[in-house]
C-alpha cells in the first residue's frame, strides 16, 4: 500500500502555483476539466488511442493530452514521472478505478490522487467493508440483501455486470425465485451475463420510490460536508420503453436493461433537506472511522424516497459520480456560493485553496 507519508513527500515537492489537474479521458473527464478551467487551473487528460476525439474537440478543456495505447499504460514509470513533472493531482472517477484496478491504484500509482484512494475499493459490493457495511455503520437504511436466490420473497433487483462490457450493468428485476431462474437463464442464453458473474451478483430488495442521486462534497479544509445537488440517470432500454402503454409493452416482450446513457436534473422538496444533510453528515463520520482519513471530495448516495418519505440508499459512489448536468442546474450550489456549479469546479476550488494554504497533503492520498 502506498502510504500517506510517501504521497505527502511527493506533493510537498510540487510547485503550489503551478498545479495541474489530471484525469483519465472517460466517464466524467469533461466535467472535471471544465471545473478546473472555471478556476483557471491547468489540466492534463490521459487518453486511449481511438477514444480521444471528444477531448480534442472541446479545445478549451485539456491543456495537454497524453495519448496511450491503453489507459493502464499510465502506470508505466515514464508516464508517472511525466505526471509528477506536471505537478499533477489525479482525480478519481469510475474509469480511473475500472481501467487501472484497485490493486494498482493502492500499490503502484505513485501520483497524488485527489480523494482517499484506499476508500475506492469499498464501492464494490464484494469488498469486506463495502458500501453496505459503511451505510450500516452510518445508520442509513439500504435495501434488504437476499443471500441466495431461493430467499427472494418479493420484488428484487439482481445487480450483475454485463458479460462482455464490464463497465455496463445488466441489472434486472424479478418477483420470485422462479422468476429469477427464468430471467437469469434467458440472459445467459442471450449472452448478456455469464454464469460466473451471476453467481457473484448481489440480489437486493427492490424499493419502490422516487429516485434521487444525492451528491455531496466533504472538504478536509473546512471540515464541512456540502450538499451539491441532485441528478437522475437516463437508462436504455428502460427509458423510454416504460413510457409506452402497458398493452404495447406486453405485446413486444422485450427484456429491459439498465445501461446508463445520460443524466437529467432534479430538485427535492425543501422539507426533506434536513434528512439529506443528516445522511451526508452521518456517512462522512462513519467513513472517517473506517477508512481514515475519510472522505476527501465528492460522493453520491443514490437513494429512493418511499411514500413514508424515508430515504433508502441503494448505491454509493465513492469518487466523482459523473453528473455533468448538475453544473448548470443545481440550485443548491448557488445557495452556498451565489452561482451554480458542478462537482468538477468544486474539486478545483478545493485544490486551489489547498495550494494557496500550503495544505495539498491534506487533500491527496
Amino acid at each position: 500500500m502506498i502510504g500517506l507519508q510517501q504521497i505527502a513527500g511527493i506533493v510537498d515537492q510540487y510547485d503550489p502555483k503551478n498545479i495541474t489537474i489530471g484525469t483519465i479521458g472517460s466517464h466524467s473527464a469533461l466535467e472535471v476539466m471544465d471545473g478546473a478551467k472555471d478556476e483557471d487551473m491547468k489540466t492534463v487528460c490521459i487518453c486511449q488511442k481511438g477514444r480521444d476525439l471528444p477531448y480534442r474537440r472541446f479545445k478549451r478543456l485539456a491543456d495537454e493530452i497524453i495519448l496511450l495505447d491503453k489507459f493502464s499504460d499510465v502506470l508505466n514509470r515514464e508516464n508517472q514521472e511525466r505526471l509528477r513533472d506536471l505537478n499533477c493531482i489525479m482525480v478519481a472517477h469510475r474509469a480511473f478505478t475500472a481501467y487501472l484496478g484497485y490493486d494498482n491504484i493502492e500499490n503502484n500509482f505513485k501520483v497524488p490522487v485527489f480523494g482517499n484512494r484506499s476508500l475506492l475499493r469499498a464501492e464494490e459490493r464484494t469488498a469486506a467493508r463495502n458500501q453496505y457495511y459503511l451505510l450500516e455503520k452510518a445508520g442509513i437504511r439500504h435495501p434488504k440483501i437476499y443471500r441466495k436466490p431461493s430467499d427472494i420473497d418479493g420484488p428484487a433487483m439482481v445487480k450483475v455486470q454485463e458479460a462482455k462490457r464490464k463497465l455496463e450493468r445488466a441489472f434486472f428485476i424479478v418477483t420470485s425465485f422462479e422468476d429469477y431462474r427464468k430471467k437469469s437463464q434467458q440472459k445467459i442464453e442471450q449472452g448478456l451475463v455469464s454464469q460466473q458473474d451471476l453467481e457473484s451478483a448481489v440480489i437486493e430488495e427492490y424499493v419502490l420510490g422516487t429516485y434521487f442521486n444525492l451528491n455531496f462534497f466533504h472538504s478536509p479544509l473546512t471540515g464541512e460536508t456540502e450538499f451539491l445537488g441532485i441528478e437522475r440517470r437516463l437508462q436504455t432500454n428502460l427509458h423510454d420503453f416504460v413510457s409506452m402503454p402497458a398493452r404495447q409493452q406486453l405485446e413486444m416482450d422485450i427484456q429491459t436493461q439498465n445501461i446508463e446513457v445520460g443524466h437529467t436534473p432534479a430538485s427535492i422538496r425543501e422539507s426533506l433537506l434536513e434528512k439529506v444533510f443528516e445522511m451526508g453528515d452521518k456517512f462522512t463520520v462513519a467513513v472517517r472511522k473506517e477508512y481514515p482519513p475519510g472522505i476527501i471530495g465528492p460522493i453520491s448516495l443514490q437513494s429512493a424516497v418511499t411514500t413514508d418519505l424515508e430515504f433508502v440508499v441503494y448505491d454509493v459512489s465513492l469518487r466523482v459520480p459523473g453528473n455533468p448536468i448538475m453544473a448548470t442546474t443545481s440550485p443548491y450550489t448557488k445557495y452556498y456560493y451565489g452561482h451554480t456549479m458542478g462537482v468538477g469546479r468544486r474539486i478545483a476550488m478545493e485544490i486551489k485553496s489547498a495550494a494557496a494554504q500550503r495544505k495539498l497533503r491534506d487533500i491527496v492520498t
